[in-house]
């Protein structure tokens, strides 16, 4: 059987191939275009979502801001570079105070003396009650919360959180109060108050001290004023009265001037605000009109060392205009370079049984260095000396409207004076620092680790004319002279005589000399 086969050339079947190949690519080209527009609407909806999502995160915390204002804040966490020295003197050691320790589970035994400060404040008026009572502090619900830096309402474990915080300024409030009255009333034995044994006063009293342990002072005075009685002095008073023989002799005015006598008008925030108020110096050291004052602080600038700015050229003659430069001595170099140390008499001391706060004639800052003498109030060291200076310096370094920071300024002096243990034990002898807490070396530690972190003004540094005076006291190289000759020759009665001695021998060894060779001429 004979088979026919047709030939067809290659050429011939490639047309049919290639239009096939062709629109397989077109449709697939119309595909992964469709896919791409899919994908990029995919992507714009993603990212969209991702904007609203962001937009409502922030807008969530911009709500937040709305009712807070860091004017409005006036109790404050301590800052890090504050804290780290020691963190200690920031903490409440037997009863917390406000939202900031209130769930420290180590301070929960005070909650029973709480409650028995409550109850006795609810008894001093018939028809009080715990209902008319959280009713009037409502009133001062959003105001309070302003004054705090930060406060989680996690930490109240309620749903009604703002309920609880009113409640949290109910109890803490009143056992602040009625604590403060009871120490307060003469009437009163010692033995009849709730709180009543040394060791638990004492803590009390420094941890009302406090910067993170405080309530708004209006919440105070507002339960104060509801179960106030005639002839009851103001609740300002009797905080001054309770905590101002603890501050020593920083108080610079009698306690029946200080809060009438303060330049300071404004309106206590806290109790701290209020001791700070009465520590104030009612003058300031700055030769400068209060309006130049005012203007000066309003552009100061600060910065953490205050002893560490360059010094202009001068005119010859020139010194009334030295900017603070360099590194200030300590005390014993001081004294090297012919500085005499002497105590400021007449100052208030806590160990002075016969002594009242009205007697004080100066205060902590009346720190003077005229004609090569610096003279400085003497200052006693003890258990809650560093406490309480970190707190008020602390409010001091946050809340912008304290000025002059004086606190802070003697720290920062101070830190400078005293560099080790021979500085201490140099003003501890002249009369300046009395040591209660050990070894000089104790002392030293605590000035030198309270003035970390601490920021000032180098325009308004409160000591800065007699940072002044000093550089050019020890500038001078006659007055260094003098201070060689006192160390070396004059340091005791015997050195003195035995100089004294020498001088006269070399004298008359001279004058023999000259004698004989005038004789010898002669001849």
């Amino acid at each position: 059987m004979a088979h026919s086969i047709e030939m067809i050339t290659a050429d011939d079947r490639t047309p049919l191939l290639r239009q096939s190949v062709r629109s397989h690519m077109e449709e697939g080209r119309k595909v992964d275009h469709v896919m791409e527009i899919k994908e990029t609407n995919s992507e714009d909806q993603s990212r969209l979502q991702t904007s609203k999502s962001r937009k409502q995160i922030f807008d969530e915390r911009f709500k937040d801001l709305n009712s807070w204002s860091t004017k409005s804040c006036t109790i404050f966490k301590v800052n890090v570079a504050l804290r780290e020295s020691n963190p200690d003197a920031y903490t409440p050691k037997l009863i917390p105070i406000g939202p900031y320790h209130n769930k420290n589970p180590e301070l929960g035994s005070m909650e029973k003396y709480k409650m028995l400060y409550l109850q006795q404040f609810l008894q001093r008026k018939e028809g009080l009650d715990m209902e008319s009572c959280i009713r009037k502090l409502e009133e001062l619900k959003d105001e309070a919360l302003k004054c705090y830096e930060d406060i989680d309402y996690k930490d109240f474990d309620t749903d009604d959180s703002t309920g609880k915080f009113v409640e949290m300024l109910l109890v803490d409030g009143c056992f602040v109060v009625e604590y403060i009255r009871e120490d307060c009333s003469a009437d009163e034995p010692r033995e009849g108050r709730i709180i009543n044994t040394d060791w638990m006063v004492s803590l009390v009293n420094r941890d009302l001290l406090l910067l993170e342990n405080q309530l708004p002072f209006s919440v105070l005075t507002k339960l104060h004023d509801m179960t106030t009685h005639q002839g009851e002095m103001s609740f300002t008073k009797q905080v001054e009265k309770t905590f101002l023989s603890n501050l020593s002799n920083m108080c610079p005015a009698p306690l029946s001037e200080v809060t009438t006598g303060n330049a300071d008008n404004m309106e206590p925030k806290h109790i701290r605000h209020v001791l700070l108020k009465a520590c104030q110096p009612s003058k300031t050291t700055t030769s400068t009109t209060e309006s130049e004052s005012e203007s000066e602080h309003s552009r100061k600038s600060l910065c953490w060392n205050p002893l560490q700015l360059f010094r202009p050229k001068e005119t010859q003659g020139d010194t009334k205009h030295i900017t603070l430069h360099g590194s200030m001595p300590n005390a014993t170099e001081l004294c090297e370079a012919g500085v005499t140390f002497s105590k400021v008499q007449n100052v208030y001391r806590s160990s002075d049984t016969n002594n009242t706060l009205g007697n004080r004639t100066v205060s902590l800052f009346d720190i003077k260095f005229e004609k090569g003498l610096m003279k400085i109030p003497s200052f006693e060291v003890v258990d809650l000396t560093e406490t309480l200076l970190r707190n008020l310096i602390a409010f001091e370094q946050h809340w912008p409207d304290v000025y002059p920071t004086c606190f802070s300024d003697y720290v920062t002096f101070m830190d400078y004076l005293i560099e080790s243990e021979k500085d201490v034990s140099l003003l501890r002898l002249k009369g300046i620092i009395r040591n209660r807490i050990g070894e000089d070396k104790e002392v030293a530690s605590i000035f030198n680790k309270m003035g970390k972190g601490v920021a000032v003004s180098c325009e308004d540094f409160y000591y800065k004319e007699e940072y002044r005076k000093l550089i050019q006291h020890c500038e001078k190289p006659w007055n260094r002279m003098k201070a060689n000759l006192r160390h070396n020759y004059f340091s005791s009665p015997w050195a003195g005589a035995s100089t004294v001695a020498a001088a006269v021998l070399l004298i008359l060894t001279a004058m023999q000399t000259i004698l004989a060779f005038r004789a010898d001429r002669k001849k």
